[in-house]
């Protein structure tokens, strides 16, 4: 959601190199200016009301945030945003699964899919079946 990390519990200090890669690619078209600028506003706010709603969590921007600004400014379609995240984290996740099988059992069990099955990729856009 682009606020708050299990590991980072004061700044994600990836948001920060992130920020500052989101705002100079921002000069470059008044429309990603914009959208940089009303993201900064955004963000001010959303950290007020989780300091007010959720005292004493430190729920600060994370990595996420400024990366759908970064993939916007290089022409990305939105929709591709998150298979484009998930691509930078698939060998983390082939480690963890080779890890595993050396270990022969899950490290981390309390990671169990829990959503949607039965869904199709392709020509439907990703529509359930």
């Amino acid at each position: 959601m682009g606020f708050g990390h299990r590991v980072y519990k004061v700044r994600d200090p990836r948001a920060d190199v992130l920020s500052k890669v989101a705002n100079e690619m921002s000069s470059a078209a008044l429309e990603n200016r914009q959208l940089f600028d009303l993201a900064r506003a955004a963000e001010q706010t959303i950290l007020k009301v989780l300091e007010e709603v959720k005292p004493g969590r430190n729920l600060r921007t994370n990595v996420e945030f400024y990366t759908a600004l970064v993939l916007q400014a290089l022409g990305l379609d939105p929709r591709s945003f998150v298979a484009t995240f998930a691509c930078g984290r698939v060998a983390g996740w082939c480690a963890h699964v080779i890890e595993q099988h050396g270990e022969d059992h899950l490290i981390r069990p309390q990671s169990e899919y829990v959503g949607p099955r039965g869904l199709k990729v392709g020509g439907d856009k990703g529509r359930r079946t």
